[in-house]
C-alpha cells in the first residue's frame, strides 16, 4: 500500500506561523507532493563557523528536525523521509561521533515521542536497521509503536542507509524467493527459469517491490541543504524522476517555511517523467512516422554498405 490517510485530513493551516502561511497561501493544493525526501547537511559546517565543536550542530539538526516535522504535518505532506545517518557514516566517522549520533537519536525519540503523536506523525525507518546497536534498535521500535496508530504524516529515517547496499539487499532477496520457490516446486532454479523464462520473475516491479521503501510512493521532490550538488547514495533508483531542490541554507539553520519554499519551487516546475511538455515548440502532428525515417536510415546504410563493398 503506497498511501496513508493523511490526504483525507484537513491540513492545520492555522497551526502554520504567519511567514508559513504566506508561503503556503501561495501553493496549490492540488499540486502538492506526496512524498518529499531531504538529505540534511551542513550540520559540522554550522558549527564550525561558529567555532563549536561538531556534535553541537548535529544537536542544532535535531532541532531542525522537528520544526520541519510539525510544518509537514500541518500541511497535510503525506510521506517525509529524512537522510539522517548514512552507511558510510556508520563505517568511516570517528567513533565517538558516530556513537554521539546514536545517542542524539535516542534522545530525539524518547523526547519527542509525545510532539509525534499531538501532530499524528508515524515513525518509520529505512535501512541496514539490523546492524545498528541492540539499544538504540530498541528506542527505534518503542517510539514506532508508540506512533504505529497516527495516521498523518509518516517521518521515515533513513538509518545506516545506502542506496547501493538497498539495491543489493533487493537483489539477494529475489534471489532467496526464487530459490524458496523452486525449491517448492521440488527443482533446480536453472529448470524453473527455464520453464517460466526469466522475464516472468525479474521485471523492474519486481526490484520496486523488494526495496525498503516497497510501501511508499517514489519522492516527487528531493531537497539538499548546504549547497552539495550530489545525491550522496540515496534513495538511486527511487529518485529517477524526482524535482531536485538544492539551497545554501545548512541544516541547522533550516525551518518549515524553508520546506514550503522549496515545495512552491517544485509547483513551478514541469514534470514530464521523460515525455514531452505541454510547452513544448516541437509540432508533433507534422513529424516524419517513424517507420519512414526508420525505412531512410536502413536504406542509406544498406547504400553505405554497397559502397565499401565495391571499393
Amino acid at each position: 500500500m503506497k498511501s496513508n490517510q493523511s490526504q483525507f485530513q484537513p491540513p492545520r493551516v492555522h497551526e502554520l506561523s504567519p511567514e508559513e502561511q504566506a508561503v503556503y497561501a501561495q501553493l496549490d493544493p492540488e499540486r502538492a507532493p506526496q512524498h518529499v525526501a531531504i538529505i540534511m547537511d551542513g550540520n559540522g559546517r554550522w558549527a564550525g563557523k561558529r567555532l563549536l565543536k561538531r556534535f553541537l550542530g548535529h544537536k542544532q539538526g535535531a532541532e531542525s528536525v522537528q520544526y520541519v516535522v510539525e510544518t509537514a504535518s500541518r500541511i497535510n505532506l503525506p510521506w517525509l523521509t529524512l537522510y539522517a545517518f548514512s552507511l558510510e557514516n556508520n563505517l568511516r566517522r570517528p567513533k565517538s561521533e558516530v556513537s554521539f549520533l546514536m545517542t542524539l537519536l535516542k534522545n530525539y525519540l524518547v523526547g519527542n515521542v509525545e510532539r509525534m503523536n499531538a501532530n499524528n506523525v508515524r515513525m518509520a525507518y529505512i535501512g541496514r536497521i539490523h546492524e545498528l546497536p541492540q539499544e538504540v534498535r530498541d528506542t527505534m521500535q518503542w517510539a514506532s509503536e508508540e506512533t504505529a496508530r497516527n495516521t498523518g504524516t509518516t517521518l521515515t529515517l533513513a538509518l545506516n542507509y545506502g542506496a547501493r547496499s538497498e539495491i543489493i539487499d533487493a537483489t539477494r532477496s529475489i534471489l532467496n524467493n526464487l530459490i524458496a520457490e523452486a525449491h517448492k516446486r521440488g527443482c533446480s532454479l536453472e529448470d524453473m527459469l527455464q520453464v517460466d523464462g526469466l522475464d516472468t520473475h525479474l521485471e523492474e516491479h519486481h526490484i520496486t517491490n523488494n526495496l525498503y521503501t516497497a510501501h511508499m510512493p517514489d519522492p516527487d521532490l528531493v531537497i539538499r541543504t548546504s549547497g552539495e550538488q550530489r545525491i550522496s547514495n540515496f534513495l538511486l533508483w527511487q529518485i529517477a524522476y524526482s524535482e531536485i531542490f538544492v539551497t545554501e541554507r545548512l541544516w541547522p539553520d533550516f525551518r518549515g517555511v524553508h520546506l514550503l519554499e522549496a515545495i512552491a519551487n517544485y509547483q513551478q516546475r514541469e514534470r514530464r517523467f521523460g515525455g514531452l511538455g505541454e510547452g513544448t515548440d516541437e509540432h508533433l502532428a507534422g513529424l516524419q512516422p517513424a517507420s519512414e525515417v526508420a525505412e531512410e536510415i536502413s536504406t542509406q546504410l544498406d547504400q553505405t554498405a554497397s559502397t565499401l563493398t565495391r571499393r
